[in-house]
């Protein structure tokens, strides 16, 4: 069943959605297309007025926005215009630069002429006109109204256009004049980044501060014409349709009808057709199936093309050094906000009904809490917000499917030990009067505390049994290979997306060719490529060793801080525990509750919850420590720079959150020594004792406090903090009348997604996966608390991203990344600890061992199990440090948690036989279950193939048909240059052209 993101898809892909990498290359040779002297190259000559690019034939596009097609009733020319220049001569997109290999940057660092060549192509202004003025509108490539013809209050409030109603907005960009220090400063960089803008090709326009809500800030809409979309996408290897795809559905699923109440529409599900693609190139625009150019290219593709521009767009000079980058202008503050726009309010749909309003759907099909029994429409959500943001929450989905089959198991073992709890022969010999009521336990701590009765922990030991019990061994193995499927299937989940999201051919190395604009900028020295071949900055060997030796030492310093936090709670639990037993012991008004909140579990609790405060404290720094010291070290790619800060991140919080809980499993109860000679901790505070039902019951209770106050406290930190940051910044629009309340605006008040806003939940989700694989074993109900928070978290988080933060800049992944390796090394180690937990944090070893070595009753073979695992000690022999202060009742003896002899034995208070075969059995029963669980883990993942066999036969059908339609094209252009006599088109290349279709066939 595919609750939450759908196991039938059968129309994936799209026509609207163009496609590209999330890191983009380098501008290719013959971008700008002009010598280094400006001369236009061959055929870069201007279409000509009212001329339109050839297409296709004609094809009806389903699931397009009405929006975004021209008004009939305005004039203007298409958008394939030629932008007027200075000199009145038009020229197109083609030539608008110079080095075709160069990025912005490049240009930015290349000589001044190069500059001047480029303010040739800037569109014209009036004499004296500011580029970054109040009233500057760029109407190049167009005939727009004026803007004293169009007045801001007759435009709609959920208008996503410039005021000609036609030139889409693609982004935004936010400044505020403060007159300090600083205005002249920022109003340079902002004309010089403006004036750059628009030497690349993008159309400005901006609303002046009066035009705004609060009367202070300017508004800058940036439109990307059809030339700079098309430039773009050839240079970024873009794929667009080249034809519908013929390739038959999946076969329909028989439980459909069973499972119709959980499906969306098909129109929610699959809102665009599916195509077979190419790469664009623009000497083939006929090839492609272009309808429309102004809705050709999707508002995502749109705003991820224009980002690309706005990080690596130069503003200026300063302190020698060449500046560049929509982030550095943000971080300094010559702008405030930079954002692509949402298409409408996410309540109610757009003033235009013919518009596909995708943010209201996603909020009223997705975001909702009360459709959490529905599937993802995850085609929708990759369309609206990108890949990489789609597949975080196929992801989720997944994992939250799969945590369905380990939560029902988990609370079938948990419901055994509930039903088993009166047949549990150790807690009834506890309980029994005649034995636990005998049985003389020696003091929880020196001097102050008293001797107790075995009795007293009658309802502990009872609620032990809930989890310590036959019931954690099976489930400790399920979930060994109950992870291993988790992730085999998600990577054949993963495979067809890959394929229906058309994300086959893209590859990391696009990613890891490409350099990030910060490191361009700080590296000046340079080197060539050895796989491009061009020349490329570069950082020096040695400046990279001092900056990781900074890093490294960094990170070492914030996990030996992490370790004595851990160290500093423990000395809390040794301080306060002897406190807790002699308060419990000596306090009659807590007799009534002694039984069920022991010295143990209250030391545990308080002690959980000191430790999880903490942990809160150290991730509020770390994470802006772990920021910091990424960026130091300069990482090359952007995928680099994940990838680091995803790794110090990880490693932080896997010592943050799992130290306390690797302390109670394999360390607490231990080293405790016996009565005669206890292990102190710097030789003050004697170390912990296990309570006499064993060690797992404190584990779970501070696993249960340190995972279910994460996952509260991270949605109260997601949900309810930016509710409130937009509440506040919404109050002051309450009584302006809608229509000068702009889309712009109202997006501009929402909070930032932020570019690490995917990592920190894709973070919060692999620390929940630890909690329920490491230590799994203790708490068998793990698996359905995360079940039943990750269904609150689809929802939360779609809810969030679709009312509460800005759209975000669309981005392109085909995987979860690193992520992927990080959950694989955990399941890898969960195996190890869940057989340790088994082997020395329960009693199942030692029970195991005395039911077929030791019991010496046939019909009850576990009686008299405890008076076997209570060693005695004989009070005489306590040294004055330990002895406690009154023995009312003169006892003689007193019992401990041990395998050790007896006082009148010849090797008195030695460990004995039955303990080394307990070890012996508990070190056995580890490297079984280990070799057990591995053998069934590699042969489950060896027998499921990563990607399926239909997936497999449809990419081979997609690269055959595609390749084919490709050079038949091919061959159509050399027929006819054959027959218009080209002397260029031999025989032999016709020949060759044929061969190459020919070969295609055969393979």
């Amino acid at each position: 069943m595919d609750l939450f993101s759908g196991t039938l898809p059968n129309i994936w892909g799209c026509l609207v959605e163009a496609r590209i990498p999330l890191d983009l290359p380098p501008f290719p040779r013959g971008f700008w297309g002009l010598s280094r002297r400006g001369q236009d190259p061959p055929g870069s000559a201007a279409l000509p007025p009212g001329a339109r690019l050839p297409r296709r034939g004609p094809l009806r596009l389903r699931g397009q926005c009405a929006c975004m097609r021209r008004p009939r009733s305005l004039s203007h020319r298409s958008v394939a215009q030629p932008l007027p220049s200075s000199s009145g001569k038009a020229a197109t997109m083609n030539s608008l630069g110079k080095k075709a290999n160069e990025t912005l940057i490049e240009m930015a660092l290349s000589a001044d002429d190069d500059i001047a060549i480029l303010t040739k192509f800037k569109p014209s202004h009036s004499e004296g006109e500011e580029c970054n003025g109040p009233e500057t509108i760029s109407t190049a490539g167009s005939e727009i109204p004026s803007s004293s013809e169009i007045d801001k209050r007759h435009q709609s409030k959920d208008s996503i256009f410039f005021r000609d109603g036609v030139r889409r907005i693609d982004f935004v960009l936010s400044y505020v004049e403060d007159l300090n220090k600083e205005w002249e400063k920022k109003l340079e960089r902002r004309k010089e980044f403006e004036s750059n803008l628009q030497k690349a090709g993008l159309e400005l326009e901006t609303e002046d501060k009066k035009e705004s809500e609060d009367g202070k800030i300017f508004f800058v809409k940036i439109h990307a014409p059809w030339e700079v979309l098309i430039t773009y996408a050839e240079v970024l290897n873009i794929k667009v349709p080249i034809k519908e795809n013929d390739i038959p559905p999946m076969v329909e699923n028989p439980l459909d009808c069973v499972l119709f109440p959980l499906r969306l529409p098909e129109k929610v599900m699959h809102p665009e057709p599916d195509y077979f693609t190419a790469p664009f190139s623009k000497d083939k625009q006929e090839l492609y199936l272009i309808n429309d150019e102004s809705t050709f290219f999707s508002p995502s593709m749109r705003n991820r093309i224009v980002n690309y521009i706005l990080t690596r767009c130069p503003y200026g000079t300063e302190e020698g050094k060449k500046k560049f980058g929509i982030k550095r202008l943000l971080n300094n503050g010559t702008y405030t906000a930079a954002y692509p726009l949402h298409d409408c309010q996410y309540w109610k749909k757009a003033s235009d009904p013919n518009c596909d309003s995708e943010r209201y759907t996603l909020y009223m099909e997705w975001a909702r809490f009360l459709r959490f029994y529905k599937e993802q429409p995850l085609d929708l959500i990759r369309k609206y917000y990108g890949e990489k943001i789609g597949i975080y929450f196929a992801w989720l989905g997944f994992y939250t499917e799969m945590l369905f089959l380990a939560a029902v198991v988990g609370l079938i073992c948990f419901l055994y030990g509930l039903f088993t709890m009166d047949e549990n022969m150790s807690s009834k010999e506890i309980c029994d009067p005649a034995i636990g009521g005998e049985i003389i336990m020696c003091p929880l701590c020196d001097r102050d505390c008293e001797y107790w009765r075995l009795n007293t922990t009658c309802e502990s030991s009872q609620y032990s049994h809930l989890f310590d019990n036959v019931a954690t061994l099976f489930f400790a193995i399920f979930m060994g290979i109950w992870v291993t499927l988790f992730l085999e299937f998600w990577k054949r989940r993963q495979a067809r997306l890959k394929y229906e999201w058309d994300l086959v051919d893209f590859e990391e190395e696009q990613q890891q060719l490409q350099l990030r604009p910060e490191y361009e900028a700080k590296c000046t020295q340079k080197k060539r490529n050895p796989v491009t071949q061009e020349m490329e900055p570069y950082l020096p060997l040695t400046s990279q060793a001092v900056r990781f030796c900074i890093s490294g030492a960094t990170v070492l310093f914030w996990v030996s801080l992490i370790i004595a936090s851990m160290i500093a709670v423990i000395v809390y639990r040794l301080a306060v525990y002897a406190a807790f037993a002699s308060l419990m012991e000596n306090t009659q008004t807590l007799q009534p509750i002694s039984g069920l909140l022991t010295p143990q579990l209250a030391t545990s609790v308080t002690a959980s919850c000191l430790n999880f405060v903490i942990i809160m404290i150290l991730n509020f720094f770390y994470e802006r420590i772990a920021i910091w010291i990424t960026d130091m070290e300069i990482p090359r790619t952007h995928m680099e720079y994940e990838n680091r800060l995803t790794m110090k991140m990880f490693l932080f919080q896997f010592v943050n959150y799992y130290s306390s809980c690797f302390y109670v499993a394999f360390f607490k109860g231990k080293f405790v020594g016996y009565p005669g000679a206890y292990t102190y901790m710097f030789n003050r505070w004697r170390n912990e004792e296990c309570d006499p039902a064993g060690c797992l019951i404190e584990l779970t209770t501070q696993l249960t406090i340190v995972m279910a106050g994460k996952q509260i406290w991270g949605n109260i930190q997601e949900a309810i903090v930016p509710w409130i940051c937009n509440w506040w910044g919404r109050r002051k629009a309450r009584n302006n009348p809608e229509n000068l309340y702009s889309r712009w605006e109202q997006d501009h008040d929402l909070q930032t997604f932020g570019a690490l806003g995917l990592f920190y939940e894709y973070l919060e989700m692999v620390i929940q996966f630890g909690f329920i694989t490491l230590f799994v074993a203790s708490f068998p109900l793990a698996p359905l608390l995360a079940l039943m928070n990750n269904i609150l978290e689809i929802r939360v988080d779609s809810w969030k991203l679709t009312t509460q933060y800005r759209r975000p800049v669309a981005a392109k992944a085909h995987s979860i990344g690193v992520w992927q390796e990080i959950l694989n090394g955990m399941a890898i180690l969960s195996v190890v600890t869940n057989a340790f937990i088994v082997a020395f944090t329960s009693d199942m070893i030692p029970r195991l061992v005395y039911y077929y070595a030791y019991s010496e009753n046939e019909d009850s073979p576990m009686s008299g199990y405890i008076n076997n695992s209570l060693s005695v000690f004989q009070i005489s022999d306590f040294p004055e440090r330990n002895k406690p202060k009154e023995n009312p009742e003169n006892f003689v003896i007193c019992r401990y948690r041990d395998y050790r002899y007896p006082p009148d034995h010849e090797r008195k208070y030695l460990h004995t036989m039955q303990f080394w075969h307990i070890l012996a059995a508990k070190l056995a029963f580890i490297i079984i279950m280990e070799h057990v669980v591995f053998i069934v883990k590699f042969f489950v993942a060896w027998m499921i193939p990563d990607v399926p066999a239909d997936v497999k036969a449809k990419i081979k059908r997609e690269k055959y048909l595609t390749q084919k339609i490709l050079h038949e094209y091919e061959l159509e252009k050399l027929k006819e240059r054959l027959c218009q006599g080209d002397k260029g088109a031999t025989e032999k290349e016709f020949i060759a052209t044929e061969g190459r279709m020919e070969l295609s066939r055969a393979m």
